[in-house]
């Protein structure tokens, strides 16, 4: 049975290791809450604004952070397995090393985040704002990238094979040293107006 709280304020909590299971959050606010090493599993966040919370080294399966607001939080070595993340936003937050396989983080906002070598896996990630974001050496492999942002994005070294790159613009990104497959580009070519015969 699902445990539910609404409009609940957590702050300077020590929930270190603690485990979560079929939770639902709707629009609360957590502050200073040290989330460590916990583990999530059928949860929902839905509207929740996180502030100073300390995700590292937390794993998360089958949970979901709907449109919620996260702000100078870490999430030092997370883990997301087949999580949703939809129209989340990130602010100030440190995200790297982060590992996330499967799931749903369409419409979020990582503008300008760090995310040098983090790795998404097979990932939905349709509309998601990466304008500016550091993603070099980063793994992007699989991921449904159609309509995002990547304006400003630095991508080099970054591991995109597999990827929608339809609407990836090679002039308004860094490039060096990515690694594509050659169907990708051929539709990185076809996007700066060259013909393939």
């Amino acid at each position: 049975m699902e445990t539910l709280a609404e409009d609940e304020s957590f702050a300077h909590e020590d929930w270190y290791g603690d485990e979560f299971v079929e939770r639902v959050y709707r629009r609360c606010d957590f502050n200073n809450v040290d989330l460590t090493e916990a583990q999530t599993r059928g949860t929902v966040f839905e509207e929740c604004t996180f502030g100073n919370v300390r995700f590292n080294a937390s794993r998360h399966a089958d949970s979901a952070f709907l449109r919620c607001t996260f702000t100078r939080c870490n999430f030092f070595e997370a883990e997301f397995d087949g999580c949703k993340l939809t129209g989340s936003t990130f602010r100030d937050s440190p995200v790297r090393p982060l590992r996330v396989k499967g799931g749903d983080w369409s419409f979020a906002a990582l503008a300008g985040a760090d995310l040098r070598g983090v790795t998404f896996d097979g990932v939905r990630m349709r509309e998601v704002d990466l304008s500016g974001a550091n993603c070099a050496a980063a793994t992007i492999t699989g991921a449904d990238l159609s309509g995002a942002n990547l304006r400003g994005a630095d991508l080099r070294g970054c591991d995109l094979r597999g990827s929608d790159l339809t609407t990836l613009d090679p002039a308004s990104v860094e490039l060096r040293g990515a690694v594509i497959t050659p169907e990708q580009a051929v539709v990185i070519a076809q996007n700066i107006g060259l013909e393939i015969r």
